[in-house]
């Protein structure tokens, strides 16, 4: 199976970026699923209904997300009418809305794909290790699903990381968000789960991790905060993901590559 993972797409650089090259991913890579996490598309902090029919129709099959999830408050009743977006399933139970879904494709294949969200730095949640063990234990990997992905979204590499071996053999794949900045450490762990810490973002990175650069310095010199709320840069913008090709019998992972197009960053695309 070749899966594509889109870092936190921020602002609307961010959707024009998928926008502009999603579709012609998903041709050349030959994708089965696209996966985006758009916890930041609206206007940087949260999604609403338009945008994930904008990011849908670009090619995007299921949406991730992260702490930002409740930003726009529209999403509320909306995340409940729509399983393709997912907030993590590490909330409390009780929270409305899915974090994982079951996504079959045409030729009868299943992938389940997870969300789960970090402790360290962030907001306090239940336990991520123990909520995977309780997800993924009906769908044993290479029998029930042709392959298991999660969107680990978290601050701390050492979390993220610890988390990608307690996992390691059980799922496809381990693919952090949420620092927006790509790590070099894509690497398939000795169990054969694939795993980076940081996807990076769909977004400008002429910027401070995707919003204007002058106010976000000024927040760091004066330890102020600005007179209105942090905007996202505007200009061209870098999609950031990675390609993951599982094994069509074990389910876990043969290849994982980094994929970056557009924008300031050096073009990064794997060929089949």
């Amino acid at each position: 199976m070749n899966i594509l993972l889109c870092g936190d797409v921020v602002g609307r650089p961010g959707r024009e970026a998928i926008r502009a090259h999603l579709p012609a991913l998903r041709r050349d890579l030959k994708l089965d699923v696209a996966i985006v996490n758009a916890e930041n598309a609206a206007h940087g902090f949260g999604l609403t209904e338009k945008i994930c029919g904008e990011l849908y129709e670009a090619g995007a099959d299921i949406l991730t997300t992260g702490n930002h999830v409740w930003d726009q408050r529209e999403i509320i009743p909306y995340i409940d009418r729509d399983p393709r977006v997912l907030r993590p399933a590490n909330f409390p139970p009780g929270t409305v809305g899915a974090g994982s879904r079951l996504h079959k494709l045409p030729d009868g294949r299943a992938i389940l794909v997870i969300n789960l969200m970090g402790r360290l730095f962030m907001d306090v949640l239940d336990d991520p290790f123990h909520a995977l063990d309780a997800l993924i234990a009906p769908h044993p990997l290479g029998r029930d699903v042709a392959a298991i992905v999660v969107d680990f979204h978290g601050e701390a590499t050492s979390e993220k990381t610890a988390f990608g071996h307690f996992a390691d053999g059980r799922v496809s794949a381990v693919i952090g968000t949420h620092t927006h900045i790509p790590t070099a450490d894509h690497q398939i762990l000795p169990g054969s789960t694939g795993y980076i810490s940081d996807l990076g973002m769909c977004g400008n990175y002429d910027s401070v991790i995707g919003m204007e650069k002058a106010a976000s310095i000024q927040r760091f010199v004066t330890r102020m905060p600005g007179p209105k709320k942090p905007q996202v840069a505007e200009g061209e913008a870098t999609l950031c993901g990675v390609l993951i090709v599982t094994d069509d019998t074990t389910g876990l992972t043969r290849r994982i590559e980094p994929v970056r197009v557009g924008g300031r960053l050096a073009t990064c695309v794997p060929t089949l």
